[in-house]
């Protein structure tokens, strides 16, 4: 996802090129600005430090809520810890949850591995288990999808001992991994994979059913079944298709997933596709949907084997070009009653121009009416987007200083 800031950075403009069917869309800027939340919060465990002598930036990646009805926000950073807090804007310090730095590769000039995703069972308040998606110190650029559950002895902790490893995904390189995982209203869970990584698509994984690769996987976690530690839900789009297709795929022909999220009230499901030389994307995923890479980027034809549009392949509903951006990360559509002026609204960034968005979409016309721009005067190097139960949306950046969560304000 993270394209190198210093290669891009002389590139970028302030352009408004943005299509979306051809259509022309009201492109504003709203009276909402972004403001560091959590001012005085402690991450325990973390100093900035290194060995080497050298500031160790503390790497946000997940923000999120256990749904018990407890409020606390949890916060994984990318090296391998979990940390719990009150949501309180005056909250001090973190405990740790979970801790499997041991477990997790991470490398500053390989940053798109690591822990990438974290998602709690719908009904944790009862099973103790959640999800963690994770680049294993066992194996060379190797995915890990695991389960673990709370600690039996104390509801504040998990049991890093607890561990089920769910599906173990060979990557051919360190990048695009995608990493995020999110629990549908189905109850089942969704895992976001990129094709794999270099770039162009090498191998052609995008258009390819046999891998993982390039592909949203919805699974069971419920069951188990055939051997493994899940099951295929029975109206999975390729469950009849044998060989040909892997029955875990619900969509797929995406390179780089960065981030997806459900709309709590409509049941969409957003994600954002980084792209390759020139547009930026925005989708909504259907069971089935065939989203065109490596043969299209956005709405154009990519490569020699580029198609134009036609049948059978899914167009985004949104896109920008890279005089505008030319790394997006997708959040999630605002449902919280404290700034109604945001609700309904899609909000996404660009990681590196640093400029933030709301955008609507009328689901029964199918089309995006509004992409208003927000805090223009700010640059946010935004890497993840979160919400915290009462689904208010904060912003995370990398931060030498350990400030790197972020929330929008009225201006």
């Amino acid at each position: 996802m993270f394209r190198s800031l210093r290669y891009w950075v002389g590139l970028c403009s302030l352009g408004l090129l943005a299509t979306v069917a051809s259509a022309q869309v009201r492109q504003g800027t709203l009276p909402i600005n972004t403001e560091l939340a959590f001012e005085k919060l402690q991450y325990t465990g973390w100093s900035g430090g290194a060995d080497e002598g050298k500031v160790q930036a503390l790497r946000p990646i997940v923000l999120t809520h256990f749904g018990d009805g407890s409020n606390r926000v949890v916060v994984a950073t990318q090296r391998g810890v979990v940390h719990v807090f009150d949501n309180q804007q005056s909250a001090a310090q973190t405990k740790v949850f979970l801790d499997i730095q041991k477990r997790v590769v991470y490398k500053d000039k390989q940053n798109e591995e690591g822990l990438l995703g974290l998602a709690f069972h719908p009904n944790y308040k009862k099973t103790g288990e959640f999800f963690v998606y994770y680049s294993t110190t066992d194996a060379p650029h190797t995915s890990v999808i695991s389960r673990f559950r709370v600690s039996a002895d104390d509801p504040s902790r998990a049991d890093p001992e607890s561990e089920e490893e769910l599906l173990r995904i060979k990557q051919p390189y360190w990048n695009h991994n995608g990493g995020t995982i999110v629990f549908g209203p189905d109850g089942y869970l969704y895992i976001a994979l990129g094709d794999g990584g270099y770039a162009r698509d090498p191998h052609r994984n995008g258009q390819n059913l046999r891998t993982f690769m390039g592909s949203i996987l919805r699974i069971d976690v419920e069951r188990k079944a055939n051997g493994k530690n899940y099951a295929i839900p029975e109206d999975n789009p390729f469950v009849d298709k044998g060989s040909a297709a892997r029955p875990e795929i619900y969509a797929y022909g995406l390179r780089n997933v960065w981030r997806m999220s459900f709309d709590h009230q409509t049941g969409l499901l957003w994600a954002a596709d980084v792209g390759q030389d020139s547009w930026e994307e925005i989708n909504l995923i259907v069971a089935g949907g065939n989203y065109g890479w490596s043969l299209r980027e956005g709405r154009h034809p990519f490569g020699l084997r580029g198609f134009r549009a036609r049948t059978g392949l899914v167009d985004p509903i949104w896109e920008y070009d890279h005089k505008v951006g030319k790394s997006i990360t997708g959040g999630s559509v605002y449902r919280s009653s404290r700034l109604p002026e945001l609700v309904g609204a899609y909000l996404y960034a660009d990681y590196v121009s640093g400029r933030i968005w709301a955008l609507r979409y009328d689901a029964a016309r199918k089309k995006v009416v509004s992409n208003d721009a927000i805090g223009r005067n700010k640059k946010l190097q935004v890497i993840s987007f979160g919400e915290d139960e009462q689904g208010d949306v904060y912003l995370l950046t990398t931060a030498n200083d350990g400030k790197g969560i972020h929330r929008f304000v009225r201006q």
